[in-house]
């Protein structure tokens, strides 16, 4: 049986080694915290694990909402991470990394809410790179 590009998994080995990360971190900290503090521990496990990444910068943009597309962290400069802790996720945060995506021209975004009992990262795939 063949298979094509579209069924394939994108950043396959890359996002299970983030959703590890993920994981380490809630299993860690608990679900109450900030998300500030969340992105701390990411960031301390990234490094820990050798995973090369951003944190908190703004995208370039030719428009004027310079300075709006802010990401939480780009990953391995494939992968873009969104670290939330709310009760729930929103339309506008979908929309949100959806931007991001188009900004940047990536593939993958992860939203992660670790204010969840039980840690369910979000992949959301641009489609404007799959078109």
């Amino acid at each position: 049986m063949r298979t094509n590009d579209a069924n394939k998994i994108v950043e396959k080995e890359l996002s299970y080694k983030l959703t590890g990360i993920f994981f380490d971190a809630h299993n860690r900290l608990g679900r109450f915290l900030k998300e500030k503090q969340y992105a701390d521990e990411v960031e301390k496990l990234l490094k820990k694990a050798g995973i090369n990444y951003k944190r908190e910068f703004a995208l370039e943009t030719s428009g004027l909402d310079i300075g709006r597309n802010r990401v939480d962290f780009l990953v391995e400069k494939r992968v873009i991470v969104d670290i939330k802790a709310k009760r729930l996720i929103t339309k506008e945060d979908y929309y949100q990394i959806l931007r991001y995506l188009k900004v940047a021209g990536l593939k993958l975004g992860l939203i992660v809410n670790f204010r969840n009992t039980y840690l369910k990262p979000k992949r959301i795939m641009n489609p404007d790179v799959f078109a």
